[in-house]
């Protein structure tokens, strides 16, 4: 019987071992999408204790202690700090099958040497030694993105953002790690939403365009991708609930623009038709630029109505969305593609019964002179757990250049999150190994060595291809 997360954790042949702490483990991290608040890292936040680092706003965990049946006040309400962590403690004891178990040790391990297991009957005793090392700077926001090895970090930003802190991060001579926004139009996309009319007003403010139609629409939008490109964006993102494709005119388009302007309400099939164009003509301006484009496809969000008026959204009451994509999402790509202006794209899907379906519809859009320019990208959400990392890699194998994928990112609001990477690291490395020694391909480590190290991060270091300090 093999001891709990020993050094070789997840790691089932010797040829595994040897790629992961030959090969893999020393590699760096290359997160290219997280939620991460660029003010924290630029104010170089510290925390008073172990519920403001690890269950301040991390819906994952969230999630588990209300299916816990542990109370709202110990969760997101004003219970006292302690309280909340040994309620987490009591949720970690039933979390067997769950990857929140493993990340929760392999984060007191990594950064605490803590190698009690989280229970009821250790909490206290875990909480005391963590908040005591909490007081050491290595602990602050940058001590522990330094710890984990980071070289870039892409944040998720809203177009109207000012980038203060990016700005004042991009002249920081004594931090190592490249911290750069990611445009996510969202909230230009919602055209169905009350606060539309609002949120286009200061966009257009902060532009100085008057917005009166769909041109002028994407005039601001791409004043404000010149000045995310001035800070060093060169990636966007988009969460797509919907796949849709609905051809317009501009005259259409023009008319849904300024009916929404009047706050009038919009249909559903005017919703698909600005969306289409506005995704399609997004995607040109991004091509114009060099930039990747990430569309994070089919999350059901804030299910629960109570809780999203309580709380808001982010608060751990989304799940997987089954609407049919595939024949608008080719439509979508191929009206950029026709133009030659698609950009490079990676694809996610949250439900995972489109593994194959993006996977194969990434080599409908590939181009010479940019490897896998279009990706299926990494297991996302409630895929991040060994069977959905493992089946994002296999499916991208059996239908794609896995050789060539741009790996993990961390997709996460906490410090501590950078285990992920280790996880999937070892996950990819068990899975190469088993193919190997099952006598599927070669025993040749030099060659299998390099492909972990490009999954790890050479692949995203020249697919992105930021200027590194």
């Amino acid at each position: 019987m093999k001891a709990f997360m020993d050094k070789d954790f997840l790691l089932q042949t010797e040829t595994a071992k040897r790629l992961y702490h030959d090969y893999a483990a020393k590699m760096p991290i290359y997160d290219y999408h997280c939620h991460l608040s660029p003010q924290e890292i630029c104010e170089n936040r510290t925390y008073r204790n172990m519920t403001e680092l690890w269950l301040e706003g991390d819906h994952y965990k969230w999630r588990a202690m209300r299916a816990n049946g542990i109370d709202e006040s110990y969760i997101s309400g004003d219970a006292d700090d302690c309280r909340k962590f040994e309620k987490w403690a009591e949720t970690v004891e039933k979390l067997i099958g769950n990857p929140l178990y493993h990340w929760t040790h392999m984060e007191l391990r990594k950064y605490f040497h803590v190698d009690t297991i989280l229970k009821k009957e250790t909490a206290r005793e875990i909480w005391d030694i963590c908040n005591q090392k909490l007081q050491d700077p290595d602990f602050s926001a940058r001590g522990l993105i330094e710890r984990s090895n980071v070289r870039l970090i892409c944040t998720t930003d809203d177009p109207i953002d000012d980038l203060r802190y990016h700005q004042l991060l991009k002249n920081e001579k004594d931090f190592s790690t490249m911290v750069l926004p990611s445009f996510r139009p969202d909230k230009v996309i919602a055209i169905q939403n009350r606060d539309w009319t609002d949120y286009i007003e200061k966009l257009g403010k902060i532009t100085g365009i008057q917005i009166s139609d769909f041109a002028r629409l994407m005039d601001a939008l791409e004043k404000r991708m010149d000045y995310f490109a001035e800070v060093g964006c060169k990636l966007s993102d988009h969460s797509l609930e919907n796949v849709v494709y609905e051809d317009a005119t501009a005259s259409e388009i023009d008319a849904i623009v300024e009916k929404a302007l009047n706050r009038k309400p919009i249909s559903v099939r005017e919703q698909n038709r600005f969306l289409t164009q506005l995704l399609v003509h997004l995607g040109k301006a991004y091509s114009q630029r060099g930039w990747v484009m990430q569309y994070h496809i089919g999350a059901l969000r804030s299910a629960n109505i109570r809780l999203f008026r309580a709380l808001g959204p982010n608060v751990g009451c989304d799940s997987m969305k089954d609407n049919p994509i595939a024949v608008p999402l080719s439509r979508l790509l191929d009206a950029m593609d026709q133009e030659r202006q698609l950009p490079k794209t990676i694809l996610y899907c949250l439900n995972p019964r489109d593994n194959e379906m993006l996977a194969a519809m990434a080599g409908n859009f590939q181009e010479g002179g940019t490897p896998s320019k279009v990706q299926f990208g990494a297991a996302w959400w409630f895929n991040d757990h060994i069977d959905g990392m493992t089946a994002q890699i296999k499916t991208l194998g059996n239908l794609g250049l896995l050789s060539r994928f741009v790996g993990m990112l961390t997709d996460s609001r906490s410090f501590l999150s950078y285990s992920r990477h280790e996880y999937f690291r070892r996950i990819l490395c068990n899975l190469l190994g088993e193919w190997v020694e099952n006598g599927e391909y070669p025993h040749d480590l030099e060659w299998l060595g390099k492909i972990v190290q490009d999954i790890s991060y050479n692949n995203a270091s020249r697919y992105f291809d930021f200027e590194l300090k």
